[in-house]
């Protein structure tokens, strides 16, 4: 089964999607939260839409890698981020197959657009019909290719950015969206805590180290306040000043 959803993904992005598979199923069973909590809390969620649901249910039959997806609780939380903020533009850098896009846009203010941007090529049209359900192919602009050449020719100024990619290049994303988010606007960075492998001085993987990395360059960036979230596997939410 897993050699033949490897088979399926663009070579451009093999090697990432590899990495990222070894490292989930070294830290399957991290549990951030208690089950009796994570149950609690997810029996007071606002339901899940039908577009979400199938797209939820999509990524687990067909998607390689559905760990990735980020799932109704991370979804609602994204959501009321972006509602509060009600942002006129947003970029995500990392859409996998749509499900935070989907959420972050609810909060758009009228006329606001998300841009997000994914690496690997062979989601895209699943993303598109996701969207065009969704109503959003007019906010949302889906860009193929490496975040690193698409950021910099960007050219709206961002109210929130949410980087949920490649760990090792988080560093890079920062300091790319820097210069394009307003004063007030936010960062928002998944997977900080890394399935607990961020405290654990002897994980010393480049995604571990790249993490614990990106932590010190934010917390020591006076541009900046900023706050990590346990919630899920962590979200480190920056504010520029």
């Amino acid at each position: 089964m897993f050699n033949l959803i490897v088979q399926s993904i663009n070579p451009a992005v093999n090697n990432y999607f590899l990495t990222l598979f070894r490292l989930l199923m070294e830290n399957a069973h991290y549990e951030l939260v208690s089950p009796a909590i994570q149950s609690f809390v997810e029996s007071y969620l606002q339901p899940e839409s039908d577009i979400l649901r199938d797209l939820n249910d999509f990524t687990q039959q067909k998607a390689p890698f559905p760990e990735m997806l980020a799932g109704h609780y991370q979804g609602e939380l994204l959501r009321m981020f972006s509602k509060m903020i009600q942002p006129a533009a947003i970029l995500e850098i990392g859409t996998y197959t749509g499900y935070s896009a989907i959420c972050l846009s609810d909060g758009l203010r009228q006329g606001g657009v998300l841009h997000t941007i994914e690496a690997n090529e062979e989601l895209a049209p699943h993303i598109h019909s996701f969207l065009e359900r969704a109503g959003l192919s007019a906010q949302v602009t889906l860009h193929i290719g490496d975040a690193r050449k698409i950021v910099p020719a960007l050219q709206d100024v961002f109210d929130l950015v949410f980087i949920d990619a490649d760990k090792p290049s988080y560093a890079l994303y920062y300091d790319l969206v820097f210069d394009k988010i307003r004063p007030g606007g936010y960062i928002i960075a998944d997977n900080i805590l890394w399935r607990g492998k961020i405290t654990d001085e002897s994980a010393t993987d480049r995604s571990t180290v790249a993490l614990r990395e990106y932590v010190r360059k934010v917390h020591a960036d006076e541009r900046v306040e900023n706050i990590i979230l346990p919630i899920r596997d962590g979200l480190m939410v920056a504010r520029k000043k």
